[in-house]
């Protein structure tokens, strides 16, 4: 709790670079702008008695400059704070210029600035940071105050800070901001989840700053800990997913088709009217159209290794951790690993050989089926990533409401597409939905494509070319429809090896070894899931 005075002497707090100091004796260099200088520096040593801010926001790159103007836009006061002061000087006095936004040039001054409960916003790196800031914010803050993480910040951490702070008597959340700088500027997908009592007191500023669809804001509480931070990492997986599906049928119309930049453009316009309206085809359009200063595709001059900052790797091993076949976002990972091979790549085009068939169909009855394939495998890149979300709302004792983080998602934030409405509606109408492959909405849908996604997969392996996400959404749905799968001969292989038991179809839950070369013994491996 602070005691001391909420008016920061000047000894504590070097003057801003506004004024010149001699022997504390501040003098303006400049006449011209005497009275804007003297408001910023009195924006900082002249606090009002009361504290004033709704909410102060720690960080003050790209995404937290943007949020600040975003909550100022909505009539909310913030005070901006940022480990390196002259950041806090050079925001006030240009984007933030004009504006209700105040500083602090310090977590005490930041802290002694806030309404009760105090809600501070830490928009800074994932990791050893985030427990930092907390650490410096602790001292100053009462129980019953609010800290909440914005950044990417792996859900354990979440889960671990949002215990040990209510522990202490604080409230933590965790809330995944999705849609670059522009969607933290004019309105992001934000997703909140931590301690429940948290939610009333931030709810106003989260869903005036958030997109709006319908009406609706894109914004609303996920759940307890971090499941907040673990919906945006799905949210992260899922936007692997769908680049690389983009980028499959990219390829597949440059390569196989020989289509022209602008023909592949007018594709993705098309389909951007359709059931795949969405972000990223719309930028996608927008990409090929773009000519360097030689009048030619820039994209072609980008080279051909994929970067990643790790949430879609999180997801991937999150799913291998629960035992959930979320293939394609695991495929999508692998896809930008490979492409950073960029050497080797070099050296194997050389030496390896494909097919030499070329595609000598219809371009736009294929074109109509690549548009149906992308859709289908769309389809199941989100049923895993709810059977993702299921199975850790069960391993985490977690409430989500699945069409509520459906809506969450239609606005934004990086995946936010038409398409999203139907799983909003598929919730609706269930929200005990078992698999998102079970409402009839999308059972229908897939049935109905099957044949194109299966002649698309058919020709691009004829003509060597890979389509990894493609092709595992696919063998998942045939995986998954399929009654039978032959794992009976693998566990099979299992037991006869290592002795490690199978069961049988008439009596499940009994564990049985077989000796089945005369030499084994009856002594069997024990059974567990690891």
């Amino acid at each position: 709790m602070v005691t001391s005075s909420r008016i920061p002497s000047l000894q504590s707090h070097p003057p801003t670079p506004s004024l010149e100091s001699h022997n504390h004796v501040y003098t303006l260099r400049s006449p011209q702008i005497a009275s804007e200088r003297l408001s910023n520096f009195a924006r900082h040593l002249s606090p009002t008695a009361t504290p004033s801010a709704d909410i102060g926001l720690i960080g003050l790159a790209v995404m937290g400059q943007n949020l600040i103007l975003n909550f100022n836009d909505h009539g909310f006061v913030v005070c901006a704070y940022n480990r390196t002061i002259s950041k806090v000087d050079h925001f006030l006095e240009n984007e933030a210029k004009g504006t209700r936004v105040i500083g602090a040039h310090s977590v005490q001054e930041l802290c002694a600035k806030l309404k009760r409960p105090r809600k501070v916003m830490l928009l800074v790196k994932a990791g050893s940071a985030v427990d930092d800031f907390i650490e410096k914010l602790i001292p100053h803050l009462e129980k019953g105050d609010i800290i909440i993480d914005g950044g990417n910040s792996h859900f354990p951490d979440t889960i671990r800070r949002t215990k040990n702070l209510e522990e202490k008597g604080f409230l933590f959340v965790g809330a995944g901001v999705s849609g670059g700088e522009e969607g933290a500027r004019y309105g992001p997908s934000i997703m909140p989840g931590g301690s429940p009592a948290a939610w009333e007191h931030i709810k106003p500023i989260f869903q005036a700053a958030a997109a709006r669809v319908d009406g609706e804001p894109c914004c609303d509480w996920v759940g307890e800990t971090g499941s907040g931070h673990y919906v945006k990492m799905v949210h992260n997986g899922i936007e692997y997913g769908d680049m690389q599906l983009i980028s499959e049928t990219y390829h597949i119309m440059k390569s196989g088709l020989n289509l022209s930049h602008k023909e592949m453009a007018e594709v993705f316009e098309a389909w951007n009217q359709g059931d795949l309206n969405s972000y990223l085809i719309e930028i996608t359009r927008d990409i090929l159209r773009f000519k360097d200063e030689h009048g030619q595709p820039l994209v072609e001059r980008i080279r051909d290794t994929a970067g990643q900052k790790g949430t879609g790797k999180w997801t991937a091993i999150d799913a291998l951790d629960r035992g959930i076949p979320v293939t394609l976002v695991g495929e999508a990972v692998f896809s930008r690993c490979l492409s950073a091979l960029k050497d080797e790549r070099v050296r194997a085009s050389k030496i390896l050989h494909g097919p030499t068939t070329k595609f000598t169909g219809d371009k736009k009855s294929f074109l109509n089926q690549l548009g149906q394939a992308l859709y289908a495998a769309k389809i199941v890149s989100y049923a895993q990533g709810f059977m993702l979300m299921r199975q850790a709302a069960k391993d985490n004792e977690w409430h989500l409401n699945y069409g509520g983080i459906a809506l969450m998602w239609r606005g934004g934030c990086i995946i936010r597409s038409v398409f999203l409405g139907r799983i909003k509606e598929a919730y609706h109408n269930n929200p005990k939905l078992e698999n998102l492959l079970f409402d009839p909405f999308f059972t229908e849908a897939i049935a109905k494509v099957q044949d194109s996604w299966r002649a698309v997969i058919a020709n691009a392996i004829l003509m060597g070319i890979p389509t990894p996400t493609l092709s595992t959404a696919l063998n998942f749905y045939d995986g998954f429809r399929h009654e039978m799968l032959p794992a009976n001969l693998l566990q099979a292989q299992r037991d006869y090896f290592g002795a490690h038991t199978y069961e049988l179809l008439d009596k499940p839950g009994t564990w049985l070894h077989t000796n089945w070369t005369g030499r084994g013994g009856n002594v069997h491996s024990s059974t567990y899931q690891a």
